[in-house]
């Protein structure tokens, strides 16, 4: 009996240990299989960037040495793919998915091959006119979101077997201990089979290391593809811009400086022909500042004053105005939120955007129809997040502005916030008044999202934080031209300080006419020296960026030397020193430049008038 036990518990052992050991080695190779193919997606991943390479090589830079590095990497691409299809063919999800990248990646590379052709046949400015517009923008991203997936699938399938055959590798050890420990006639035996095993594992490891190796050389190969890509594409991106920025302001300028010539000819034979030039340069020149402006929104770089408010109630006062904007042609409508959450915002970059988005909705209603502002509570989960990576979770009040117009395409609404992109006619418009909506929204911390289909209208979402503080009561300085505008009281002094003269000579002449006492200074060295010898002064009204001592250094020393005197900063680009995040530093007052009269006089009036806040 003892014997027929002992015999049971060998062939226990014996079969005990084949079936782990048998699931250990299955383990291994899948582990081995699992980097195989995350070996073959980066290699594609490489090839695929070779090849776009070589189309922005050839077609942007016009080197025709990309020619044969295009065909090559495509051939190899090609390749990968077959490979890739081979390697997944017993797992229905990766297989699924390694035939709809190679059918995506064919289908990007027929644009490559279609402006190939173009070029081979004369037409090289209509093939670069094709790759600038991007058209296979989506199909390109759609084949990387491809990849992403199944290296992701890769991931987590080798995470499984990784720890599958970790567990089997416990399981083995474990059985061989307990057989160890009951049938000691069997202990070398099982010493050699764990060896065995021990063998097998450092082969996995060493497998595992080279693998390691392939893919940080893989890694590093695409990094350099892709660094050369991304600087073709900026240098594209910077040509647009610049290209763009010198029509419109070439386009100002030809006004401003034609209309003055005209004025100073016209000036001792008819006035009013002259005020009539006059005009239209100011108005030019008012383009011009509307231009920069929408610059620095699409940059991020406009200064903002943000404060806590109601954007219901901001509709609601915007209506008006609104509603004489658009014309009677089109059925205007708000209908704001009640017990909507407040929001921190600038109020007149959020008045700005809602004009520039009404007047987008009213150009897209030639025939007329219906345009509707509406705002509503809403909270972005961590499902829309994961949609859109430049959304934080949390609670947001949404701005729509809703049109039932002509509507965009797809290839139209992928490109609304580009700027200078436009598909208004000639002279219609900048280009930029989408891109100076999304730079306020993004830089204020917030998102917005375009839905719209052709023939089916547009509706533009401003996703703008809820803010946790109660909504304050703001006034606003800004202000245009006045019959009586507001001037000095009590002999006040002023001290303007800035380097460019024309500049500051206007501000001393439009502050003289306003009935001011007024000093001046060329840079922050002379201003200091005026104040140590002059008993009083009321306001410095400084620029922000100088050579030598700027604005906001130049505001430090005054501060400790005359604590009484007001500060007024005015600045064409504000900089650090007044500027954190986007948003001007707390107490800090700024004129922008360009300025009219009225809009210094009430600016310096505002300062001058603000009660002392007793420390």
């Amino acid at each position: 009996m003892a014997l027929l036990s002992g015999l049971a518990l060998i062939f226990a052992a014996i079969a005990g240990t084949f079936v782990l050991f048998r699931s250990e080695q299955r383990a291994d190779v899948s582990v081995v299989q699992t980097l195989q193919v995350q070996e073959r997606l980066n290699s594609l991943i490489t090839r695929a960037q070779e090849t776009l390479l070589g189309e922005s090589g050839y077609l942007l830079a016009g080197d025709p040495r990309f020619v044969a590095r295009y065909v090559d990497a495509r051939e190899g691409l090609y390749g990968e793919l077959a490979a890739l299809t081979s390697e997944v063919q017993a797992d229905p999800v990766q297989s699924r998915a390694a035939a709809q990248l190679d059918r995506c990646w064919r289908s990007r590379l027929a644009y490559t091959d279609a402006r190939f052709a173009m070029a081979r046949s004369g037409r090289v400015d209509e093939a670069r006119r094709s790759i600038r517009l991007v058209l296979d923008r989506p199909i390109t991203d759609r084949c990387r979101a491809i990849v992403v997936g199944m290296k992701a699938e890769e991931a987590r399938r080798f995470e499984r077997q990784r720890n599958m055959a970790d567990r089997q590798a416990t399981l083995l050890s474990v059985w061989l201990l307990v057989c160890a420990a009951a049938v000691m006639a069997f202990a070398l035996r099982s010493t050699f089979r764990a060896l065995s095993t021990a063998r097998n594992a450092s082969v996995a490891r060493d497998q595992l290391l080279n693998a390691n190796t392939r893919l940080h050389e893989e890694a590093a190969s695409r990094e350099v593809a892709e660094a050369q890509l991304r600087q073709m594409q900026k240098m594209e991106s910077i040509g647009q811009l610049t290209g763009g920025i010198a029509h419109d302001f070439n386009n100002m300028l030809a006004i401003v400086i034609g209309s003055l010539d005209l004025a100073r000819r016209r000036l001792d034979q008819d006035v009013k022909r002259a005020q009539e030039h006059i005009d239209s340069a100011m108005s030019g020149a008012q383009r011009a500042a509307q231009l920069t402006s929408q610059l620095l929104a699409f940059g991020r770089r406009q200064p903002l004053a943000p404060s806590a408010l109601d954007a219901s109630q901001l509709i609601r006062r915007l209506s008006e105005l609104l509603r004489r904007t658009i014309g009677g042609k089109v059925d205007f409508q708000v209908d704001p939120a009640i017990g909507l959450w407040p929001i921190f915002a600038d109020v007149g970059q959020l008045e700005s955007a809602l004009v520039n988005l009404c007047v987008n909705a009213r150009d897209a209603m030639v025939e007329g129809g219906k345009l509707v502002v509406s705002t509503a509570n809403v909270k972005l989960d961590r499902d829309y997040a994961v949609t859109h990576p430049d959304v934080m979770p949390g609670d947001y009040v949404r701005i729509t502005v809703q049109d039932s117009g002509a509507g965009m395409p797809a290839e139209v609404r992928d490109r609304a916030f580009e700027p200078f992109f436009t598909t208004k006619a000639m002279g219609k418009g900048t280009g930029l008044g989408l891109s100076q909506v999304y730079g306020f929204v993004k830089q204020s911390g917030g998102h917005v999202a375009i839905e719209s289909e052709a023939g089916r209208g547009t509706a533009v979402h401003l996703y703008l934080p809820r803010h946790k503080g109660k909504v304050a009561e703001s006034e606003s300085w800004q202000t245009g031209p006045e019959t009586r505008l507001p001037g000095a009281r009590d002999s006040e002094i002023i001290l303007v300080v800035d380097d460019e003269d024309k500049v500051r000579q206007l501000a001393v002449d439009a502050l003289r006419e306003l009935g001011y006492i007024v000093l001046h200074a060329p840079g922050g060295e002379a201003a200091l020296a005026m104040i140590e010898g002059q008993p009083r002064v009321d306001l410095l009204l400084t620029d922000v960026l100088m050579p030598g001592m700027s604005g906001s250094q130049l505001a430090e020393r005054v501060e400790a030397l005359r604590p009484e005197i007001r500060l007024l900063y005015m600045s064409g680009y504000p900089s650090d020193g007044i500027v954190s995040d986007g948003m001007l530093t707390d107490g800090v007052a700024l004129l922008p430049k360009p300025f009219t009269i009225a809009q210094l006089a009430a600016r310096v009036r505002q300062i001058l008038d603000e009660k002392t806040v007793p420390a």
